[in-house]
């Protein structure tokens, strides 16, 4: 009888798992939105000052402080990189988006 009923239930078929493709809730669409829109904001902001920051220590380093200079034009190319990687943040998600 155990074996029986084992069987019957083995034998049934595995229920359906849903798997819906990704969507964005429509009460979380606006918020989303408004966090990627600040945090957009935010690199900019950032970039420009720190690039501002990094051509003040080229200009400061110019005359008997060239280790200064190397270092803001060292790290400018650190603020370009993070500057790119940010404008293409959505298309990069988006690659590996299912």
């Amino acid at each position: 009888m155990l074996v029986h009923t084992a069987t019957e239930v083995l034998a049934q078929q595995a229920p359906v798992i849903p798997n819906p493709s990704p969507g964005v809730p429509r009460e979380l669409q606006d918020f989303g939105n408004t966090v990627v829109a600040a945090l957009k904001w935010l690199l900019l902001v950032s970039g420009v000052g720190g690039l501002l920051a990094c051509s003040i220590m080229i200009a400061i380093g110019r005359r008997n402080r060239n280790q200064l200079a190397q270092q803001g034009i060292f790290d400018a190319g650190f603020v370009l990189i993070g500057l790119a990687l940010g404008s293409m943040a959505a298309t990069l998600v988006g690659i590996f988006a299912i």
